[in-house]
């Protein structure tokens, strides 16, 4: 099954959503990303134990971060789900696009490489 989301969402792949720290988050805003969601594990299903929850509350913590800063908390989500649930994935890269296109950049950077970021552009981890 082929899945459709919006071509300006660029996926970074990690092991687990436990990996993710939030100097990568903040990195990839600083790059120029509107949004980012994490999709992990369902809860209780991760199959690094508790992984997804680290993730989650890396996302608060990042959220509280965005919000002191003006840039908005809405810019990053964490999302759970099982890698049967393609279509949901599909669907939220949708809903992120549209919800961060209004915010535009968070930041404007000539020759950002590190995420490979064009503008307007989304970010899954």
């Amino acid at each position: 099954m082929r899945l459709n989301y919006p071509s300006n969402v660029k996926i970074v792949k990690v092991p687990c959503t436990g990996r993710v720290d939030n100097l990568l988050i903040l990195k990839a805003f600083e790059s120029g990303v509107d949004g980012v969601y994490l999709a992990g594990c369902l809860e209780g299903e991760c199959h690094f134990l508790k992984g997804n929850l680290r993730a989650k509350k890396r996302v608060q913590y990042v959220k509280g971060l965005l919000e002191e800063v003006g840039l908005g908390g809405g810019r990053i989500e964490m999302y759970n789900m099982s890698s049967a649930q393609g279509q949901r994935f599909a669907e939220i890269a949708r809903e992120m696009t549209e919800k961060s296109e209004p915010w535009g950049r968070a930041r404007q950077r000539k020759n950002s490489k590190e995420f490979g970021v064009q503008s307007s552009e989304s970010l899954v981890m």
